[in-house]
C-alpha cells in the first residue's frame, strides 16, 4: 500500500531517556553542536535565537562547523550530547558517531532527515526531532496563491504579456466565465502535514468541492477538514485543480504519468510543489505543449530542468525554483522549533516532533 499521509501516532520505538533539571533547580543545559552551511547558520540562528542557544545549551568553539571529519569538529563531537542539524549537514554515519561517544539527541532545524540520517543513528537509539510541520505552513501558503492563480490563469496572462505589446485583447482569448476562484473542484494528491494545511486553506474559497485521495487517510478526518476522500482516477476526473503532496518514495515515482494526466479535464492545472519525481516530465511535456493543461510547477525531474525542455517556454506552465518551502525569516521558524526541542529535551520531556526509522518509509 502506497502511504501518502505522514503517520500520526508513534510505532512503538522507544525514544532515548534523557537525564533531567534536578529536583527544584534550573534545567540542564547539555553540550549542543550546530552542523550546517554558513549560509543556512547566518540565516537560522541571527542574534536572538543565538541567545536562546547559549541560555539553553553549552556551546564551545566553533560554534557551528558543517564538515565533521575535521580536527575541530572531532574536538566537539568527543563532549557533545545534542546536535541541531540543517541544511547542509553531512550524512551521520557510524564514523561520525564513534567520535560522537556522549551523543544522544540530532534536532533537525530542517524538514526531511532522509539525506542526514542512516540507520547508525536509529541502531544506536538515538532521539530525532525534524521541523518538517514549521517548513510545511509556507509550501501550504504558496499552494493556495498557485491555486488562486490558477483559477484566473494568471501564469498564461503573465507569460502572454511578455511577448504581447499590442494591448489587453489577447485577455478575450479567454472566456471570462471561466476565469473564476468560485464553483472549482481542487484535488488535494496526499493528505500529509501539507495536504492538510492546504485542505484548511482553501476554506477560504468557496470552491464547489475539495478532494482527497491517501489510501491511509482516516475517511473522518478527511471529512471533519471539509473534503471527500476518492480514489485518484475520482480525483483527476473530477477536478480543476490537482495538487501533489505525496512523498517521493519508490512506490510514488510517477504516480502521475501518461494515463493519470488524461484523465484530467480540458482546461485543469497541474500544482507541484511537493518532489518532481511524482510526474512523468515527458508525459506532462506532451500534455503542456498540446495546451489542453496547464502547470504550476516548484519542482521537476531532474531538477532543474534541461535547457531543452518544452516546459520552460510555454506559456501555460509557470516554473519556480524551489521556493516554496522556507525563505528569508520564515526559516527562523524552523530554528525556533528545534530550539523549543532543545529545551524539551533538557527538561526531560517528550519531543513535539519525533522521527523514527518506521516514519522514513512513508514520509519525504
Amino acid at each position: 500500500m502506497v502511504h501518502l499521509t505522514d503517520p500520526s501516532d508513534q510505532d512503538g520505538t522507544s525514544v532515548p531517556a534523557v537525564a533531567t533539571a534536578a529536583d527544584g533547580g534550573e534545567p540542564r543545559r547539555p553540550h549542543a553542536l550546530l552542523v550546517m552551511d554558513p549560509g543556512t547558520f547566518a540565516l537560522l540562528f541571527p542574534g536572538p535565537q543565538q541567545a536562546r542557544l547559549q541560555r539553553l545549551a553549552r556551546v564551545g568553539s566553533p560554534l557551528c562547523v558543517q564538515d565533521l571529519a575535521t580536527p575541530e569538529a572531532r574536538e566537539r563531537l568527543a563532549d557533545v550530547e545534542v546536535l541541531v542539524t540543517s541544511w547542509g549537514a553531512p550524512a551521520l554515519t557510524a564514523e561520525v558517531l564513534d567520535a560522537a561517544p556522549h551523543l544522544r539527541a540530532v534536532l533537525h532545524a530542517a524538514g526531511s532527515v532522509r539525506g542526514l540520517v542512516t540507520d547508525a543513528v536509529w541502531d544506536r537509539g538515538l532521539l530525532v526531532t525534524s521541523a518538517a510541520e514549521e517548513n510545511a505552513r509556507p509550501v501550504a501558503e504558496f499552494t493556495l496563491a498557485a491555486i488562486v492563480l490558477a483559477g484566473k490563469r494568471a501564469p498564461w496572462f503573465a507569460a502572454t504579456a511578455r511577448t504581447r505589446r499590442d494591448g489587453w485583447s489577447f485577455g478575450q482569448q479567454v472566456g471570462h466565465r471561466e476565469l473564476t476562484n468560485r464553483g472549482r473542484t481542487i484535488g488535494v494528491v496526499g493528505f500529509s502535514r501539507i495536504g492538510r494545511r492546504v485542505v484548511e486553506l482553501l476554506r477560504v474559497l468557496e470552491n464547489d468541492a475539495v478532494l482527497v485521495v491517501d489510501p491511509v487517510a482516516d475517511p473522518a478526518e478527511v471529512a471533519a477538514a471539509g473534503a471527500e476522500l476518492v480514489d485518484l482516477p475520482e480525483l483527476l476526473r473530477r477536478s480543476d485543480v490537482v495538487s501533489l503532496h505525496a512523498p517521493s518514495l519508490p512506490a510514488t515515482y510517477r504516480m502521475i504519468g501518461a494515463a493519470e494526466l488524461a484523465l484530467l479535464r480540458d482546461g485543469a492545472t497541474l500544482v507541484n510543489t511537493a518532489r518532481g519525481a511524482l510526474v512523468d516530465t515527458a508525459a506532462l511535456e506532451a500534455e503542456c505543449a498540446s495546451g489542453r493543461i496547464d502547470a504550476v510547477l516548484d519542482v521537476t525531474d531532474p531538477e532543474p530542468l534541461p535547457p531543452g525542455s518544452v516546459l520552460h517556454d510555454l506559456p501555460n506552465v509557470m516554473l519556480t525554483p524551489h521556493v516554496a518551502g522556507s525563505l528569508g525569516s520564515e526559516t527562523r521558524r524552523m530554528s525556533d522549533a528545534a530550539l523549543d526541542e532543545l529545551e524539551r529535551y533538557a527538561l526531560g520531556l517528550a519531543p513535539l516532533a519525533p522521527v523514527t526509522r518506521a516514519h522514513l518509509e512513508v514520509i519525504a
